[in-house]
């Protein structure tokens, strides 16, 4: 009796490992064309925010623009222009995913490591965040419409 119920564990067991090996190795479902143009997007202004390409905000952020940076504050247009004028911004963006709105809009939502020297007399931002940006279609072209920056980990430099 005793070696058939060992037997049943080990079997439950094996079972059990079988089927985990089998979804860790299954293939990440690929992205559908929404989700690709809304990544694209997402990317685009990670680039732009690098590298200080305001002519690229300029023409992406809607005129109603507005966005809640890590401090919690709000801001508009022209506030996210400005902060990101002067580039500098290097962020790993990771765990990317879109939601799908009414009306063709999304977010994306995604965790980053910023990764930028402190501020004078600020020290640096919290390293680790979550950002989710707002997508709509203006005249077939993708515009941020919102954006929001949480800090995940505090003290994290």
């Amino acid at each position: 009796m005793k070696i058939s119920a060992i037997f049943a564990a080990v079997l439950m067991f094996a079972s059990f490992v079988s089927a985990a090996a089998q979804t860790a190795s299954a293939p990440e479902k690929p992205l559908t064309p929404f989700e690709q143009s809304l990544t694209a997007a997402e990317q685009s202004f990670i680039d732009a925010a690098k590298k200080g390409d305001t002519a690229f905000l300029d023409r992406t952020l809607t005129d109603d623009f507005s966005y809640v940076g890590s401090d919690g504050q709000l801001a508009d247009r022209r506030d996210m222009i400005d902060d990101l004028s002067d580039g500098g911004e290097n962020l790993l963006a990771y765990n990317m995913k879109v939601i799908p709105l009414p009306d063709g809009a999304g977010i994306v939502t995604y965790d980053v490591v910023v990764r930028v020297p402190p501020a004078e007399d600020q020290g640096p931002p919290p390293r680790y965040q979550h950002f989710s940006t707002v997508w709509i279609k203006q005249g077939g072209v993708w515009k941020m419409q919102f954006h929001q920056k949480s800090v995940s980990h505090w003290g994290d430099w």
